[in-house]
């Protein structure tokens, strides 16, 4: 039996949306349905909740969601509009994205996300498309592995872990997440404290093989464009690069047009911001990260949606 999923700042993210009885939301990353759930308990019986996610796995578990104001969806959140499109949704009172990797693809070792289990090198979170993390270790070029390690994972010694993963592959196609940790555990120097020496290589090599970066710039515009006046959108990070693109769009969003410097332009001229921020971001707390590791970096932003000029 697949262990249950508790998602960090689920209490916060919730109330954050202001569910409205009658409203219609969408959580964009279903996972395991903890949002979903605590979603539908606040919802009425006219109300509406559209979730959605690549991982078939999460859509799978999903249809044990018995409720008729659920619709599921199998689809990268950089679909939302056409999703919203097909089922004839113009706008929504509230959308929900908790980005990144869930505890599930992690802990569940056929889908080879974690060094922790030795396991087929995959880390795709749609197993059905795309290019498996074995298949293109074995054909990208040593300066791309560098470029791609140290570019999502931040890591220092990129340039040492891909000459060695080039000279490993040589010998031996990387077939399995312990052949992976080993080598770039071999090729680095000096270890952070309670820290696995792979532990950012891996996630650097998921976040670039699933275009998670690249997903989350699509759907931000997407969903300033689908929320109605004053719906709620919240977005729950775990890695800095992620938050960096949400909390710099957020703002732009919530600034406006802005005029060039020195530029004598009234302010009646620009157009103003489409977003309000709501409330200081909340961190996970520290019952939450002794619970689960993996929250102490989850960081939750808030924004609304304000009426058009004229509107």
């Amino acid at each position: 039996m697949e262990p249950a999923h508790v998602p960090v700042l689920a209490q916060e993210a919730v109330a954050a949306l202001a569910i409205k009885p009658e409203g219609v939301y969408v959580d964009a990353t279903f996972g395991r349905g903890g949002h979903s759930r605590m979603i539908l308990a606040r919802l009425g019986t006219l109300g509406r909740l559209v979730a959605m996610d690549r991982d078939p796995a999460a859509i799978a578990a999903g249809t044990a969601l018995d409720d008729p104001r659920l619709t599921l969806r199998q689809s990268e959140f950089s679909r939302l509009g056409n999703v919203l499109d097909a089922l004839g949704i113009a706008r929504v009172d509230g959308i929900l994205l908790d980005i990144g990797v869930s505890s599930p693809q992690l802990d569940d070792a056929t889908r080879g996300f974690s060094f922790r289990f030795d396991a087929p090198l995959d880390m795709r979170m749609d197993p059905g498309s795309g290019i498996s993390a074995a298949d293109w270790l074995a054909t990208a070029e040593e300066e791309e592995i560098s470029e791609v390690i140290r570019t999502y994972g931040e890591e220092r010694f990129a340039k040492s872990i891909a000459r060695a993963l080039v000279a490993a592959r040589q010998k031996e196609a990387i077939r399995s997440t312990a052949q992976l940790a080993g080598i770039i555990a071999a090729a680095v120097k000096k270890r952070e404290p309670g820290q696995h020496p792979a532990t950012r290589s891996f996630q650097a090599i998921r976040i670039y093989l699933n275009r998670e970066l690249e997903e989350l710039k699509a759907v931000l515009p997407q969903c300033v464009e689908r929320l109605r006046a004053g719906g709620r959108l919240a977005v729950i990070s775990f890695h800095s690069l992620e938050d960096r693109i949400v909390k710099r769009f957020l703002r732009a969003e919530s600034l406006g047009e802005q005029a060039p410097p020195r530029l004598p332009i009234p302010a009646a001229m620009l157009k103003g911001g489409r977003l309000r921020l709501v409330g200081r971001p909340p961190h996970a707390s520290d019952a939450e990260v002794a619970a689960n590791p993996r929250a102490r970096s989850a960081v939750l932003r808030v924004a609304e949606r304000v009426a058009e000029a004229g509107a």
